[in-house]
C-alpha cells in the first residue's frame, strides 16, 4: 500500500496544490487546515510522514511537531517562508527531521519526502512491548490500552516504557527517577508518586482500585503481567 502523507497547511490553495501534486506521486493523502485538526488526524489516521506548514493557526507547526514528538517517532518536514539560520534551528530542536524552504521545486520536495521514509523503513519494525492490555510503542511513541490511545506526557511515557519492559518486576521509585531523567532537575522520588498517580487516571479501568499499575508497599511500583 502507498504511503499515506498528512499535510498540515493552512493555505487552502497551496494545500490542494500539494494534495494533487502528491497523489499523482501515488501517495495517499490526509489535508488539514490548522494545527489542532492536524494533530487530532495525526493521532487517529496515524499517517507515514507528516509534511507541515510553521505558520498555522490554533497550533503552529512547531508546537504540533513538539506535540507529535512526545507521542510518535513518525517523520516529519517542515515547510517555511522563513530562511534564517535561526529559524531552521528551531525547527529541527522542535524535533523535524527535515527542512524545506518555499519557494521549494516540486521534484525535490518528492525527494525529501522519498528519503525520509526509506529512512524510517530502513529503522525496522516497529518495537511494541504488551503487558495484558497495555501496549506501549517505542518507536512512535503511542501508548494504548485495549486498543484505546492513551497520551501520556513523556516523563509518564518513560515510566511506562520502563515498567512494560519487565512487567511483575518491582522499580523502585529511584529507579524509575533515573528513567526519566528526574536527578538534576527540581525532582525528588515522591515526583513518581504524582506522575503514577496521572497514570492510573489514564490507564486504570478504576483509578482507586488499580489493576494494571500496582504499588509494592515499602519498595515502589511494578506493572502487572497479564
Amino acid at each position: 500500500m502507498s504511503a499515506h502523507v498528512l499535510i498540515a497547511e493552512d493555505d487552502r490553495r497551496h494545500a490542494e496544490i500539494l494534495r494533487r501534486y502528491l497523489e499523482s506521486a501515488g501517495y495517499r493523502t490526509t489535508v488539514a487546515h490548522d494545527g489542532r485538526t492536524a494533530l487530532d488526524r495525526a493521532r487517529r489516521l496515524r499517517p507515514d510522514l507528516l509534511l507541515l506548514d510553521v505558520m498555522m493557526p490554533e497550533l503552529d507547526g512547531l508546537g504540533l511537531c513538539e506535540a507529535i514528538r512526545r507521542e510518535s517517532a513518525v517523520p516529519v518536514l517542515m515547510l517555511t517562508a522563513r530562511t534564517s539560520e535561526d529559524d531552521l534551528l528551531t525547527g529541527l530542536d522542535s524535533g523535524a527531521d527535515d527542512y524545506l524552504t518555499k519557494p521549494y521545486r516540486p521534484r525535490e520536495l518528492l525527494a525529501r519526502i522519498r528519503t525520509l521514509l526509506r529512512r524510517a523503513d530502513r529503522a525496522g519494525p516497529r518495537d511494541v512491548l504488551r503487558a495484558g492490555p497495555v501496549a506501549v510503542d517505542l518507536t512512535r511513541r503511542v501508548v494504548t490500552v485495549d486498543d484505546r490511545a492513551v497520551e501520556c506526557t513523556p516523563d509518564e511515557f518513560a515510566i511506562l516504557a520502563a515498567l512494560v519492559q519487565q512487567p511483575e518486576r518491582v522499580f523502585t521509585r529511584a529507579q524509575l527517577l533515573e528513567q526519566t531523567n528526574g536527578y538534576g532537575r527540581d525532582s525528588t522520588e515522591r515526583t513518581i508518586d504524582t506522575h503514577v498517580s496521572n497514570l492510573r487516571r489514564k490507564i486504570e479501568p478504576n483509578p482507586r482500585r488499580p489493576a494494571l499499575l500496582l504499588t509494592v508497599y515499602g519498595v515502589g511500583y511494578k506493572l502487572a503481567g497479564a
